[in-house]
């Protein structure tokens, strides 16, 4: 099945529809840039509702207002999170999608697209020359920072916590936090969590990294090479441990086993931000945000899959910033010219044409995968 790569006129923006995601993909101003350049622009009604963005506000930057039938027939059809099941049957061969997709953590998703043929790129994926990801990097920073609020609002005994304070208090020791990857998620996480006194320890694999974060570091946060030794010493008595590590397209190594979470203190609390990508504690499950918490071994579980869907307005504003000069880049050309001009988009193709075109997903789907470009042409 071979994808389209004519040329893209229109752009689909769909209401989100995952329980409790109150994100749109676009703003008005992303509108009036993208109606600026000769752009259609189908928005659904009440898309940016969540993100307290009135239908109006669309209409006025040049949008048209239709159905969901309507923005998801837009040769390219940009989205907050994958599709859920309900919108599968809108999946199409001569469609680009472009949305955070996370596919080792959703496999039914995988294979719709692959079923359908639709031609999908992934956020997360796409990946600059020197390894950093700019379309995850704002949902991260956002996710790391709510880590730590939220970790510090589960320690509290009205909320099923210990009864600890962050900080502590003269004469009394503060929380003992471990992070677990030192990329956005895991350096703000540990950056709000130093901010409010607690005591930190940064884990990661790569000592270049915390080294490249050594200037920076505050407060009470140590930065510490990982091993499974350390993590044996270290994670029983830790008051909060938050998992941020990640492998762009694959699953997230599973680093904390039940018997460890088995060892710690009643009342901690886990709060695993890789969830989206299949989480790194053995014994997370993907919560949403109206049930967000779960208690295991008498320890509470956080697994939140759209972490940034609890402040909609920040992470849209901080979303758009970044995608719209890629949106701009694919929108009123084909593929080929776009990732001619933007080459970190190959990496960010996921599906084309009924294949899988990234190694770290098919692997994490137990498919074979073929280079995009093959794919294209």
């Amino acid at each position: 099945m071979a994808c389209s790569i004519a040329p893209i006129s229109s752009i689909g923006v769909p209401r989100e529809v995952k329980p409790d995601e109150q994100r749109v993909a676009l703003t008005p101003d992303a509108v009036r840039e993208l109606v600026s350049h000769g752009l259609s622009v189908r928005v659904e009604h009440d898309a940016g509702a969540g993100a307290g963005i009135e239908d109006a506000a669309y209409i006025a930057a040049g949008a048209e207002l239709v159905s969901r039938e309507d923005a998801w027939g837009a040769h390219l059809v940009v989205k907050v999170k994958e599709p859920q099941e309900e919108e599968f049957p809108f999946l199409r061969a001569d469609q680009v999608l472009l949305t955070y997709l996370h596919l080792a953590a959703y496999p039914a998703v995988g294979q719709a697209l692959i079923e359908a043929g639709t031609t999908a790129i992934a956020y997360e994926t796409v990946q600059l020359s020197d390894g950093s990801l700019p379309l995850l990097a704002p949902m991260s920073e956002i996710a790391g920072r709510l880590a730590a609020q939220v970790g510090a609002h589960l320690l509290e005994k009205p909320h099923g916590g210990r009864g600890v304070l962050m900080g502590g208090c003269t004469g009394v020791r503060p929380a003992r936090v471990v992070v677990l990857g030192a990329g956005s998620v895991g350096w703000n996480a540990a950056r709000v969590a130093a901010a409010m006194d607690a005591e930190v320890l940064l884990l990661d694999l790569s000592p270049e990294r915390l080294r490249q974060l050594e200037p920076a570091r505050q407060g009470r946060m140590v930065s510490l090479v990982s091993s499974v030794g350390r993590l044996e010493r270290l994670i029983p008595s830790a008051d909060l441990v938050i998992g941020a590590v990640l492998r762009p397209g694959d699953r997230a190594p599973t680093l904390v086993s039940e018997e460890l979470v088995q060892r710690m203190q009643p009342g901690s609390v886990i709060v695993d931000v890789a969830i989206d990508q299949g989480g790194c504690i053995a014994t997370s499950r993907e919560t949403t945000h109206t049930d967000p918490v779960v208690t295991i071994h008498g320890v509470q579980h956080y697994a939140v899959g759209n972490m940034p869907g609890a402040v909609p307005y920040t992470s849209t504003e901080a979303l758009v910033s970044v995608t719209l000069p890629y949106i701009l880049a694919i929108a009123g050309r084909g593929l080929i010219e776009a990732v001619t001009d933007r080459p970190e988009l190959v990496s960010g193709l996921n599906t084309v044409g009924g294949s899988v075109c990234h190694p770290g997903v098919a692997k994490a789907l137990g498919v074979g995968n073929r280079h995009p470009m093959a794919c294209l042409n």
